[in-house]
């Protein structure tokens, strides 16, 4: 019988995490995750926002003029319930939207792309479909969301878990080390 729970260090993973297929598919979805209807943005940290403010000036050649307009008049974050998250506009899109086409993409992950950060995005992004909840430690958890359904299907034909599409970002927040005991504990 799978556990409900994996437990690694002080780091709990929920089971889905490492049993659900799961591979962005943004021709179908547009970059849902970064437009989904809230008064708010992505969780934030206070080393990230200080991270983004020193590079922000280069951010903003990446964002349309309403977002950087926003960005100006009320800045980027926002404090609401003791929690620090990304502003939005129009109640709709993180203030670091920019678009290609239809799709939804982050301005701040394209400016490290492009290389002219070292920034990649904020790790409650980089993690996504993962969030991260603290009861006296990190839990891990699969979010379900509708608009993530064609990652669902994409991911039944690449075979590619949720665990594995968000490697990097779980290196970038608990270590190489700790992926590898993730890993390993999983394929007994």
């Amino acid at each position: 019988m799978n556990p409900e729970f994996y437990q690694i260090d002080n780091v709990f993973v929920n089971a889905e995490i490492v049993e659900k297929r799961f591979t962005c598919n943004l021709a179908k979805c547009k970059g849902a995750c970064c437009t989904m209807e809230s008064e708010f943005g992505a969780p934030i940290t206070e080393d990230e926002i200080e991270t983004i403010n020193k590079n922000l000036n280069v951010i903003l050649e990446y964002l349309t003029k309403e977002h950087v307009k926003e960005i100006e008049k009320n800045g980027f974050w926002i404090r609401k319930f003791d929690e620090l998250m990304t502003r939005s506009v129009n109640n709709r899109a993180c203030v670091f939207v920019t678009f290609d086409g239809e799709i939804a993409k982050c301005g701040i992950e394209k400016a490290h792309r492009d290389g002219k950060i070292d920034f990649i995005k904020p790790v409650s992004c980089h993690l996504f479909p993962i969030r991260v909840s603290n009861f006296g430690g990190p839990v891990l958890r699969f979010e379900k969301y509708f608009e993530c359904e064609p990652a669902l299907e994409k991911g039944k034909s690449t075979q590619i878990k949720v665990l594995d599409f968000c490697k990097d970002a779980l290196e970038r927040e608990y270590g190489k080390e700790w992926f590898i005991k993730i890993k390993k504990e999983v394929n007994h």
